[in-house]
């Protein structure tokens, strides 16, 4: 177990690294100008030569090699080093200037917002999106379950024919017709919550259950050809021979290795719920962010699309590597 979390670890800034090139690549091939103001205002061309240069944003060798060097830390480690950085800092002060806070890892400034920093947007905005996640894991987890074993508990019939249909419904429909209907039928015609930014947690139930119903519907599909399988299984007629009531037989011996294949799918469905969904954060007005993540591609805000992808491939790799260790924990067998 120690010797996979290790040499997940190791593998970490290997496949960062080439997240990062490929993400750099498509988005500086993108067309457009960085710099160019939301409302379609272009600064003076001096001032747009100057900030290219003060960004790296004229070559891309240097935009590669100076955001490496802020974002993993070594820019910091070495100013702390030979103390450039308190120098500089001190110069500024007796200057009468404040010194800019200092990073470990330095991901850029917004070239959107020019008053904020993409760790002070990613700060802001991860938070709501990973509890929006969470929440929606566990809706997903709570209805994929309970309609896999009830679907599992006697194949072929009514109840079995309803979950299937409500997953095949759950998967085919997109988010964006799902949220969209959610919002019709509750805010509007019952009038039950309201249409705009979530206030509290509560308001986060329609978004999340929205994000959910895609995820609970491969569960149930999951846990249900995985129940099938180990009910049939001569353990459980070994059970059932002994006189263990069913529940015991379903819920403490045919369910945990039915959840081998669900605990494989939730490490990328949880990573990529966590970091948030950018249309369902676009239809419930979710200040999360996959808001962010598509201003900063519609601005070409290249510093907060780099940060915001390689946050999620961070999470996804993480979220895999947990999958990977629950695997092994369920099913002590598995190599």
């Amino acid at each position: 177990m120690l010797a996979l979390i290790l040499r997940r670890l190791l593998q970490l800034p290997l496949i960062l690294a080439v997240i990062y090139t490929l993400t750099l690549l498509l988005t500086w091939a993108v067309p457009g100008n960085p710099l160019d103001r939301p409302e379609g205002r272009r600064p003076p061309p001096e001032v747009e030569l100057a900030m290219k240069r003060q960004y790296n944003l004229d070559n891309f060798g240097s935009f590669y090699i100076s955001y490496l060097d802020n974002a993993t830390g070594s820019k910091y480690l070495r100013e702390s080093l030979n103390g450039h950085a308190d120098k500089r800092d001190q110069q500024l002060t007796d200057a009468g200037l404040t010194p800019p806070p200092r990073r470990i890892f330095d991901l850029g400034p917004s070239l959107q917002y020019r008053d904020r920093t993409v760790n002070e947007i990613i700060a802001g905005s991860l938070l709501v999106s990973v509890r929006l996640g969470l929440l929606s894991i566990l809706i997903a987890l709570v209805i994929g379950l309970l309609a896999g074993i009830a679907g599992a508990w006697k194949p072929g019939s009514l109840l079995d024919s309803s979950t299937l249909g409500l997953a095949l419904v759950g998967v085919s429909l997109p988010t964006f017709v799902i949220g969209t209907v959610l919002l019709l039928v509750f805010p509007v015609w019952l009038g039950w919550g309201r249409v705009g930014p979530p206030r509290g947690l509560g308001e986060l139930v329609l978004p999340a259950l929205t994000l959910s119903l895609p995820t609970a519907a491969y569960i149930a599909r999951l846990t249900r050809m995985g129940m099938i399988e180990q009910l049939s299984a001569d353990y459980i007629r070994t059970a059932r021979a002994k006189g263990l009531p069913e529940s015991a037989v379903i819920l403490r011996h045919a369910l945990r290795n039915a959840l081998l294949p669900v605990v494989s799918f939730l490490g990328p469905a949880s990573a990529a719920a966590l970091t948030g969904s950018f249309i369902v954060e676009r239809i419930f007005s979710v200040p999360g962010l996959g808001q962010h993540f598509v201003s900063a591609v519609q601005n070409k805000d290249l510093f907060l699309i780099i940060g915001v992808v390689m946050i999620y491939a961070t999470m996804l790799v993480l979220f895999n590597l947990a999958s990977d260790i629950i695997y092994r924990w369920v099913d002590p067998r598995v190599e």
